[in-house]
């Protein structure tokens, strides 16, 4: 009998010390205090990182050149989800392959669809969408502000104690988002109008054509799931030609091919259209360059835009 009290003794011991120890590594894991965060797009993560600052652990999953239509998650992404405090995403299908993973998550954590900020009424839903609004919601600054709030206001709610200085943030940042959609105006109200159309290699850029007054025609859809058929590019050449467009743009996170083979179609037919530049879509450029941050991006694509058209 003693010694199976013995026994038990030991056994009870051994898987105290194992909760003892797990309880230990999760504690020195959040002893610096700091929330997890990650972010699916660089647009998002860029807005966390200019309200929180060094108060969070952020990971961003999508990097430079990277298409969040056809992003799927890999092994160090699911981890890095798994331990995060809350997760941001766009949402309105731009993520189409992480749409239900994201949503299964959301019963057990703080997840937030940035794009959920902006009212059904301000949003887009082309024709051939089959239901899903346009969610490139970032290419109308305006609009953009409603999503950095919502980040403001989704970190202030998973620490408190940082609320205040996370608003102080958001309201510095609303502020040159502000200033830089004045600025997009100007710029863009500038080219004349005849010469006012964006063509690009997917439609990414509806919002924007909202906001500038100007037509914006994508080879493809909203989505790069599908790829643009003959039907699609002899079209597109066809009006380019009718109505003189001089310049097409490529962007840095869809193959250029597509485009390139428009320009060819509007050279054998006599209209010499260039290559205006290329576009910062659904991705932003690499760290530490001014095309890494959300402002960067809106000021390369608008520069290069009426460089090309004005």
């Amino acid at each position: 009998m003693d010694l199976q009290r013995h026994s038990f003794t030991l056994l009870t011991l051994a898987l105290l010390s194992i909760v003892f120890v797990a309880c230990g590594d999760k504690q020195a894991e959040q002893a610096d205090g700091k929330l997890r965060i990650v972010a699916t797009t660089g647009m998002i993560g860029d807005a966390v990182r200019v309200i929180a600052g060094d108060r969070v652990e952020l990971h961003t999953m999508m990097g430079p050149g990277v298409d969040p239509h056809l992003y799927k998650a890999t092994k160090g992404d699911l981890d890095r989800l798994d331990k995060a405090d809350v997760v941001f995403y766009n949402g309105l299908h731009l993520e189409a392959k992480l749409g239900t993973l994201l949503e299964r998550m959301a019963r057990t954590k703080k997840v937030v669809a940035v794009a959920e900020s902006v009212p059904d009424s301000q949003l887009h839903l082309p024709d051939g969408s089959q239901g899903y609004a346009d969610p490139h919601i970032w290419f109308d600054v305006s609009l953009w502000r409603m999503a950095v709030a919502e980040v403001g206001r989704a970190l202030a709610e998973a620490d408190t104690g940082n609320a205040a200085v996370y608003a102080d943030a958001v309201k510095m940042f609303d502020d040159s988002l502000a200033a830089l959609h004045q600025w997009t105006l100007e710029q863009v109200g500038a080219i004349p109008p005849e010469q006012r159309v964006l063509v690009t290699a997917h439609d990414a850029f509806g919002y924007f054509g909202t906001a500038c007054d100007m037509e914006v025609v994508g080879l493809q859809g909203m989505s790069t799931v599908s790829e643009a058929g003959l039907y699609d590019v002899t079209s597109l050449v066809d009006m380019i030609v009718q109505r003189k467009i001089r310049a097409v743009f490529v962007e840095s996170s869809v193959s250029s091919k597509a485009i390139e083979s428009v320009v060819r179609g509007c050279r054998e037919r006599g209209h010499d259209v260039t290559i205006g530049g290329e576009l910062f879509s659904d991705a932003m450029g690499a760290a530490d360059t001014p095309e890494g941050t959300y402002l960067g991006i809106i000021r390369h694509n608008v520069n290069t835009i009426v460089s090309a058209l004005k």
